[in-house]
């Protein structure tokens, strides 16, 4: 067997015949031109598929994308619903007028207030079971 010298392909050949190929002869040089044929096909079709998927994109308004790669612009096509959202609930009184307290407010407040002058309120911050238990 001989090596071609350039691609490092090796080549069989006859010793009893004494047939030697010469070390010019490459198998793959026929085979080349042919891949080179079909390679240059290949890319004169992605360059045209590539070229009417740009025009698509300017014509229709789309967002070229050509690598593939995530993004968030499907969410930025959507309308944005916040004042829709924001509409559904009432206005807040109390912004409006600080003066206005809610009846549920006053209630839990006085409570709060009755509980504490009996001794049974919350515990400032800190104050509670677990530093009782840290402390002994």
């Amino acid at each position: 067997m001989l090596q071609c010298s350039e691609h490092r392909a090796y080549i069989p050949f006859n010793r009893d015949s004494g047939d030697f190929p010469s070390p010019a002869f490459c198998p793959t040089e026929g085979s080349r031109e042919k891949m080179s044929m079909t390679s240059l096909k290949s890319m004169l079709a992605q360059a045209a598929v590539r070229g009417v998927t740009e025009a698509r994109a300017a014509i229709f308004g789309h967002v070229l994308n050509p690598t593939g790669q995530r993004s968030a612009h499907k969410i930025l096509r959507k309308k944005f619903i916040g004042e829709k959202v924001a509409s559904w609930y009432p206005n807040d009184i109390q912004k409006e007028d600080p003066l206005v307290v809610a009846r549920k407010e006053q209630d839990r407040l006085s409570k709060l207030e009755m509980l504490k002058r009996r001794g049974k309120g919350a515990p400032k911050k800190g104050h509670g079971k677990r530093a009782a238990k840290r402390n002994k």
